[in-house]
């Protein structure tokens, strides 16, 4: 078997630079563009669905990526490692579920369908997934925990499909931006090469680049080996 490839850089560091980026960049679309957001709104329900992006794209790719490096980036016992993977994967799993709320909230107010577009499609899947496999972990490998050959057996399945659904997640909010774009475009809200249109494009491109060095940050050997995250059900 090849080996895994090793990164010459601090990958560690720029994962998290990135994922400040991004958070950052999806708040300012939402605040400076969009001009802010709400839970509730009676004059602009479009603040409404403003959160939705942010929450989303906050949970279910930055704090996710954190949880997902949480056993090469933390230190500290395994225990200790696995206590921070799982909150910071509860966090991102209550954001998300709060940003699925929003965006129902907006459909019905403004009286739109929902789950017509493929995005919704991916979006929903990536939630209700992410969360069957938050409490498949937090009951196998936390509390009550299964037996030794039965953590065993499930780990590379849990880890594969970990790194599946933040892939999920990266596609889902990539679509989700183009969706928007999209939409606005075709309702002569922005300009094809509008500022807004190019800054929206941007923070697609930086998702793709996150999600590529999160993935070659969990393969590549070095301080915090990959069998360290592997053995974690001990």
């Amino acid at each position: 078997m090849a080996a895994a490839p090793a990164a010459r850089f601090p990958v560690f560091g720029i994962v998290r630079l990135l994922g400040l980026a991004a958070a950052a960049a999806i708040v300012v679309w939402a605040v400076h563009f969009r001009g802010g957001m709400a839970l509730s709104s009676e004059t602009d329900k479009l603040l409404i669905f403003n959160v939705h992006p942010v929450l989303m794209l906050i949970g279910l790719v930055v704090l996710n990526g954190e949880a997902i490096l949480a056993y090469k980036t933390v230190p500290g016992t395994k225990k200790l490692k696995k206590l921070v993977h799982l909150a910071l994967q509860f966090l991102a799993m209550l954001l998300s579920l709060i940003g699925l709320w929003t965006v129902w909230k907006f459909h019905d107010e403004r009286q739109i369908d929902h789950l017509y577009t493929l995005h919704s499609w991916l979006g929903l899947s990536c939630i209700i997934f992410f969360s069957l496999q938050w409490a498949t972990g937090f009951y196998t490998f936390w509390y009550p925990g299964g037996s030794r050959s039965g953590r065993a057996s499930l780990l590379p399945w849990h880890v594969f499909f970990g790194l599946f659904l933040y892939v999920l997640a990266i596609a889902t909010s990539v679509s989700g931006l183009l969706e928007k774009s999209i939409f606005m475009q075709s309702a002569k809200m922005i300009g094809r090469f509008s500022t807004e249109a190019m800054f929206m494009n941007s923070l697609g491109m930086l998702l793709v680049l996150l999600g590529a060095l999160v993935i070659l940050a969990v393969v590549t050997p070095g301080v915090g080996k990959i069998d360290t995250y592997r053995g974690s059900s001990e």
